[in-house]
């Protein structure tokens, strides 16, 4: 038997790197998927090559979500689970920065991240898991990531009052931290002279982390073997976080 088997799972941001890789991970799990971005060809593409039910939706929109979770339900009668991998990267000092690139960050990172939060718990009628994939960012100082870290740190907080809320629906709420990962939002990174090694050399298990790393994590969290887990953060980061003297 599967872990996820018949499991009913929403997924944003699942047309590509952390999203996608949870996304055909919880398929060969037994799943049935649904992937949601704001990218058509992709998302069709992608749904029709795992077998998974794709759904345009912008995390950004209200609406959007909320029609989101209204379809998933009205197909599939109930979401199990649902995990928020919609997110995107921009790289900027403090004293640099504009209203457009601000909110435009804060309308993905955290706003949607709330409608999500909201609507999904607003869906699950007889419990279920929701996780949102967050990162390091949101404890330790990244230089320009201002918007981004200061919209993951408040979603691992609002995660932490959705389980207290929604605690006696049932419905978990938990969040998922990587350190640098390298997917296609991050790969400028891995561009940087000297980035890979600086962070090979401050994680104490020595090597970077990897999608799948992540999967593991989000894969436990949305099963039964967590059902007594909410309110949670789990830093996938191969103890970067530990800010060693050493």
């Amino acid at each position: 038997m599967t872990v996820l088997d018949n499991k009913v799972a929403v997924i944003t941001g699942g047309t590509s790197g952390i999203g996608e890789a949870v996304a055909r991970r919880f398929v060969t799990e037994g799943a049935q998927v649904v992937i949601a971005a704001r990218g058509q060809e992709r998302l069709y593409s992608l749904a029709d090559e795992i077998g998974a039910t794709p759904i345009i939706c912008d995390i950004s929109q209200f609406t959007d979500v909320e029609n989101l979770a209204a379809t998933v339900v009205d197909k599939f009668e109930r979401i199990d689970i649902a995990v928020n991998s919609a997110g995107y990267e921009d790289a900027c000092p403090i004293a640099e920065l504009e209203p457009t690139r601000v909110e435009k960050m804060v309308a993905v990172q955290f706003t949607g991240a709330l409608y999500f939060i909201q609507h999904m718990g607003n869906a699950m009628g007889k419990g279920g898991s929701v996780v949102s994939i967050s990162s390091m960012t949101a404890s330790i100082v990244a230089a320009g990531q201002a918007p981004y870290a200061g919209s993951k740190a408040g979603i691992n907080h609002v995660s932490r009052m959705a389980a207290s809320e929604y605690g006696g629906k049932g419905v978990r709420f938990n969040t998922v931290s990587p350190t640098l990962i390298e997917t296609p939002m991050t790969a400028p990174m891995f561009e940087i002279p000297g980035m890979e090694e600086f962070v090979v050399q401050e994680t104490p298990l020595g090597r970077v982390g990897r999608v799948e790393d992540v999967v593991e994590a989000v894969l436990w969290l949305s099963s039964d073997a967590s059902g007594f887990v909410t309110g949670e953060n789990i830093n996938v980061c191969g103890g970067l976080g530990l800010r060693r003297l050493g």
